[in-house]
């Protein structure tokens, strides 16, 4: 059985809606060592909940989904999170730490060396599959998720404790016993002494090396002051073959010798070079390859060098030779083609030549980060990181403290140099807090809370207009949702300096804006600015300080709906455009899927103050249809497939292997597919209350209460639930969401009586009562198709269906345009223009196109938005042969008709018709018989409900 969890960690678990059972490890610490997980506990609840909060949420593991499509997306992402091997995330921070990467190969694209900006943002993803492993445990409770936290949680642990102490050497196989390997990403070289080549003349080097990776100008060695005076061989040069060069007056001044052929990644080679009498030799595995007999500069000519390096280059731009050494000598003289020969086949020691007199060494230690030289000068040398270290106290990364420490200095934008430090810390942070949370694995909240730590040392000594100058730089500055995570910390240690440090992210100017509700939102980049205000609220809960819950609660409206796009995605580009322009911003780059992730994550904790339908109509927007469209339809072992953008051109196909992968959007791609049901109900702070905010199939543990809520559905395809209670009796308002949406009644009913009242679209409809095992709520939200219109272009349009947005789905290019009201029913519904596609639910077509769901996740060519096109006027399928005449803003006749519906009958359409009619007769824009023919054609044609 596992130790159970602190009742102040139980209790914020639940606050957070991030708790789960304990999993405890072995005596020993092997990660994942730990004994059958047992079920997850429900309804973890009590007073670490913020007081502020007046509703709160359940955990993950409170509630099950049902058969859906939300179970079926999850079950997709489940089992990418089951089969990837993890050890391939961890790659990078033991590439980092200098440790064995066990042979795993990091997943590549941002999350690689050779991603864009060269990887400086690799360690997120780590931090959001850890996110994801701890939302899948917390819903599942299978131990494979617990178990693999433990295996990321315990390689985080060794990766820190290398991080903090000196570097070690990594052995490996050589050519002829132990070799010293230098794990790519590990920026590791060996420092020899000073005086290595005295004021010899002539001179041989030669090294056995095993190159790792084809990155140009590598060196092998490099003995020199700077970038002026210097002697190196490169195992590639720009052409990818070895060079050798030497040069008093810097790269122009180069004499050198270069190979004929690249060397073999992964295979030994032996490199020598010779340098006598104005000739220069390069030899390759014992053959002599190349020769210079003009090279006029020797070692002595160069007199005393500073730095006498392996697998380290004078220009700082180079990489740091990646792969292994075994064996590097240096002889005072030129040795002859057959010594060099021989040396291919046996040691130095053991070949003619014998040792280097020079400097000689085996690179055969197996521990600590010596190496002893055997020429008898005892030049020992030492293993060194670029970047000095050890790292400070509790920084863990996957890449060295510079970035973090270049970003100070920083006054603009650059992400090939500094790529958001901390918003990458963020994500390890989450990741490990979020794991502690599920597992109540010690480790990891160490870990966590070490990282805030170190965070604190650092900032707290900047001055503040350092600190406003860094927050507000583009990309380099972003910090992503760090003050939430820093919170949610605080929270558990209580440790003062945790809220201090969340402070220190204050960006001062775009609060004191949004907090005047002045919108300044026109050319930021979006979803660096969106979690800001979800770590607002958590400051306010906080402090109490007014100014962050106003700032966040404003900054909301200025995006919803004003930046919105139908689907509930923002952003163009990555960046906002000004206020109300959506048809001026549709392009192939719209709508960044962590924009909506985090727009959700604001939505619900605004909500836990303010219970405002507006913020849960916008979480079932975006959640129906950007969030379960971006996560494509299949299974994928490599992949999470997942959306970046969601371009909203017409004919657009999504990628969902955007980039070169492992991007944010997949990150948090991953974690939306294993929380579907964080926010279908909430409780009152008081247990007074059951929301019920989204309709999906789904079983709620109310464990404070004793009850169980079962909702049978398969909305959206169903237009309605079923609630049923079991379990003990309990007093609580049931509230009920209306959707906005829903116009066209809403009604419910209790053991089949209906209750009372008269529910309004965009509140929650409230039924109080003492609830009893078996009692039913049957809850009936009739749909209606209707248009959405673009504020800066009413005609360009967007399909819905209740919560669901249809798409057409066309290889073509070019707006569609449709026309609807044909045959509009007297309610005003216009479903019945199109039709449904046999077998297909929320299928249908119009004149020949198919329409679907977006939140399919399909690669099929569509269209989120179409032209309006109504040329005609039209009823009931019967033509008036009268062209349908607009004003001068684009309303048309048949706009201001059926803005009238719904309409008791026939009579009162007809006579709404002629009210409308004669109004625009009498201001000049309907000629007096074409308005008759208008109204003659109303009164024949017949009309659906």
């Amino acid at each position: 059985m596992a130790a159970p969890l602190p009742r102040r960690t139980l209790l914020l678990a639940a606050a957070l809606a991030a708790g789960t059972p304990a999993v405890s490890h072995a005596a020993t610490g092997r990660p994942g060592a730990g004994p059958q997980a047992p079920a997850p506990p429900a309804g973890l609840v009590g007073p670490a909940t913020p007081a502020a909060w007046s509703v709160r949420p359940f955990g993950l593991e409170d509630v099950t989904l049902g058969r859906g499509d939300f179970s079926d997306k999850r079950r997709l992402m489940l089992d990418h999170a089951r089969g990837y091997d993890v050890n391939r995330l961890l790659q990078v921070f033991r590439a980092n730490a200098g440790l064995s990467t066990l042979g795993a190969v990091a997943p590549g694209g941002w999350e690689g060396l050779d991603g864009e900006a060269n990887g400086n943002l690799r360690g997120h993803y780590t931090g959001h599959f850890l996110t994801m492993l701890s939302q899948a445990y917390r819903s599942t409770g299978e131990r494979v998720f617990a178990e693999r936290i433990g295996t990321v949680v315990g390689a985080l642990t060794e990766v820190r404790e290398a991080l903090r102490g000196d570097p070690a050497v990594l052995s490996t196989r050589g050519r002829f016993g132990p070799a010293a390997e230098n794990v790519r990403g590990s920026y590791q070289y060996v420092d020899l002494p000073a005086g290595v080549l005295g004021d010899t003349p002539t001179i041989t080097l030669a090294a056995w090396v095993k190159p790792a990776h084809d990155g140009d100008w590598a060196r092998v060695v490099d003995f020199g002051d700077d970038t002026d005076r210097y002697l190196y061989l490169a195992a590639r040069n720009a052409d990818g073959v070895p060079r050798f060069a030497i040069t008093d007056g810097g790269a122009g001044g180069e004499q050198g010798i270069d190979g004929t052929a690249a060397l073999p990644l992964d295979r030994w080679s032996h490199l020598a070079v010779t340098l006598a009498d104005g000739t220069g030799t390069l030899y390759v595995d014992g053959t002599a390859v190349a020769r210079n007999t003009a090279m006029t500069l020797t070692p002595a000519a160069l007199g005393p060098l500073a730095h006498h390096w392996l697998g380290r280059s004078h220009y700082p731009a180079d990489p740091v030779f990646a792969g292994a050494f075994e064996e590097f000598n240096v002889w005072s003289r030129a040795l002859s083609a057959e010594e060099i020969a021989a040396l291919r086949e046996v040691r130095a020691a053991d070949s003619p030549a014998g040792r280097g007199d020079l400097a000689s060494y085996a690179f055969d230690e197996t521990d600590g980060g010596r190496f002893a030289d055997a020429s008898g000068r005892g030049l020992t040398a030492t293993l060194r990181r670029t970047w000095g270290g050890p790292s400070h106290p509790g920084f863990l990364a996957a890449y060295p403290e510079t970035q973090f420490i270049e970003l100070e200095s920083m006054t603009g934008s650059d992400y090939t140099r500094v790529w958001a430090p901390y918003y990458t810390a963020h994500k390890i942070l989450r990741g490990l807090l979020d794991a502690h949370l599920a597992t109540g694995d010690g480790r990891a909240l160490d870990l966590a809370s070490g990282m805030c730590d170190w965070m604190y040392s650092r900032l707290s000594k900047l001055p503040a207009a350092t600190l406003q100058r860094m927050w507000g730089i583009f990309s380099s500055g972003e910090f992503g949702g760090i003050v939430e995570a820093i919170c949610d910390l605080h929270a558990v240690t209580a440790e003062a300096r945790h809220l201090a440090l969340a402070r220190l992210f204050d960006l001062d100017r775009l609060i004191d804006a949004c907090a005047a509700n002045t919108d300044v939102l026109d050319g930021l980049h979006a979803n660096q600015h969106i979690p800001i205000f979800t770590g607002l609220v958590r400051l306010y809960d906080e402090t109490g300080e007014e100014r962050y819950l106003t700032a966040a609660r404003n900054f909301w409206g200025m995006v919803v709906p004003h930046r919105m796009y139908a689907i509930g995605g923002t952003s163009t580009g990555e960046f906002w455009k000004a206020r109300d322009v959506i048809a001026g911003t549709i392009g192939e780059t719209t709508a960044e899927s962590c924009c909506a992730y985090n727009l959700l994550k604001l939505s619900r904790t605004l909500f836990f103050h303010d219970q405002d339908p507006a913020y849960m109509d916008y979480y079932e927007r975006a959640l129906y249809n950007q969030v379960l469209g971006s996560k494509q339809d299949r299974p994928d072992a490599e992949k999470p497939l997942v959306t970046y953008f969601i371009g909203l051109t017409p004919g657009h196909v999504r990628d969902y292997t955007p980039k070169q992968g492992t991007t944010c959007c997949e990150g948090t791609g991953m974690e939306s597919a294993t929380k579907y049901q964080d926010s279908v109900y909430f409780a009152a702070a008081d247990g007074g209350a059951l929301y019920v905010n989204l309709y999906s199939p789904s079983t709620l543990t109310w464990a404070e209460r004793g009850v169980t809520v079962t909702q049978t559905t398969e909305y959206p395809r169903e237009q309605g639930s079923t609630l049923t209670i079991d379990g003990g009796s309990a007093s609580f308002a049931l509230r009920l969401r209306v959707p906005s949406w829903a116009t066209a009644g809403f009604r419910v009913t209790v053991n089949g009586r209906a209750v009372p009242g008269a529910p309004v679209p965009g509140s929650y409809f409230t039924v109080s009562r003492t609830w009893r095992r078996g009692d039913t709520v049957r809850v009936r939200v009739p749909f209606r198709l209707r248009v959405e219109k673009a504020v800066d272009d009413p005609s360009l349009q967007a399909l819905f269906h209740g919560p669901v947005n249809l798409v057409a789905r066309d290889p073509s290019t070019g707006l569609l345009e449709c026309g609807l009201y044909r045959n509009a029913g007297l309610s005003g519904d216009l479903l019945h223009t199109l039709t449904p596609v046999p077998g297909r639910p929320l299928h249908y077509t119009l004149d020949g196109t198919e329409w679907a769901p977006f939140a399919e996740g399909t690669e099929e060519p569509t269209h989120a938005y179409f032209r309006r096109s109504e040329p005609r006027v039209v009823f009931g399928g019967t033509d008036s042969g009268v062209a349908n005449p607009a004003k001068a803003d684009g309303t048309t006749l048949l706009d201001e008709v059926w803005a009238g519906a719904p309409f008791r009958g026939k009579g009162a359409l007809v006579a709404h018709v002629r009210s409308t009619v004669d109004a625009w007769v009498d201001g000049g824009l309907l000629g007096r018989e074409e308005g008759e023919q208008v109204v003659r054609t109303a009164r024949k044609a017949s009309y659906a409900d």
